[in-house]
């Protein structure tokens, strides 16, 4: 096994946090301190293993002598800042977003969507019935996984994924411009006759449940899908060599869906299509 090196102590960076005086490691951004200190920000588009794309600008938090509202995704963090977390301002800004995005598409699969929605008194419905939505129908167009794009917030973490930060197929990307911005294979061809090798880590990284697993889609359609009933174990996968981290979703006794630890040093969330799909051997019981 080939040693891993040591790398150098991180020296620290005093700042303020709504009021409070804190440390954080030199090069970490305001939202891994607002974690650190226990501060719940939310966010969306934020991902532990891509570059913060800034996308949904949900996390934003008010900096002294700042001009605008600072992303906390991305803003690293320097000697002397002083942060407010939850001032009027980025309270107001967090809510216009949320009334913006849930107005526009279906957040009933984002995890803790209907919590915030809730925290900073978002009104989605205050636009009005004629408010344009995206309302497009799932895209079945292969047995692994469905692209439901009535979902998509267009974070881009799917476009970072299958491009130059992990998989670099480049099969996606976004397609169209203003509010018919989507994300889009190559002449919105079908994903079978795309450039996409179905990794399947666009939907380890998807925030809101425009992609997802085939068994998770029919599931939920069928009205028995339920995270509560599940368990997850992890193990490594017997394909080939590379000790690749699989965790396996079990419900009822059946593997629902497969998903890798991020903080895994082999694949950092990332597998390849054997791993990720080719779990049905496992229990063919024909």
């Amino acid at each position: 096994m080939t040693a891993v090196p040591l790398q150098p102590p991180r020296r620290l960076v005093d700042l303020t946090l709504d009021g409070e005086p804190v440390r954080a490691p030199e090069g970490a951004t305001l939202l891994d301190a607002c974690r650190a200190a226990g501060k719940d920000i939310p966010t969306l588009c934020q991902g532990d293993t891509l570059t913060p794309k800034n996308a949904c600008r949900v996390c934003v938090v008010e900096v002294e002598g700042a001009r605008t509202l600072a992303p906390a995704c991305s803003r690293r963090v320097e000697p002397g800042m002083e942060v407010r977390t939850d001032t009027e301002r980025a309270r107001h800004s967090r809510k216009a977003v949320l009334e913006l995005l849930a107005s526009s598409v279906d957040l009933s699969t984002t995890p803790r969507a209907a919590e915030w929605i809730e925290a900073y008194g978002a009104e989605p419905d205050r636009f009005g019935p004629d408010a344009a939505r995206v309302d497009e129908e799932p895209k079945v167009d292969n047995d692994l996984y469905v692209r439901d794009y009535d979902k998509c917030v267009l974070c881009y973490k799917c476009v970072d994924a299958c491009g130059e930060q992990w998989q670099n197929t480049f099969a996606i990307a976004v397609a169209g411009r203003g509010f018919d911005a989507r994300i889009s294979t190559e002449h919105d061809a079908p994903l079978t006759d795309s450039a996409c090798v179905y990794c399947g880590n666009c939907i380890e990284v998807c925030p809101t449940g425009a992609l997802s697993f085939r068994s998770e889609f029919d599931m939920r359609a069928a009205g028995t899908w339920d995270e509560s009933a599940q368990t997850r174990t992890t193990t490594v996968c017997a394909y080939c060599g590379v000790g690749c981290n699989l965790t396996l979703h079990v419900q009822d006794n059946e593997i629902v869906k497969v998903t890798s630890p991020h903080d895994n040093p082999v694949t950092h969330g990332n597998l390849c299509i054997k791993g990720r799909f080719g779990y049905q051997h496992v229990q063919n019981r024909d």
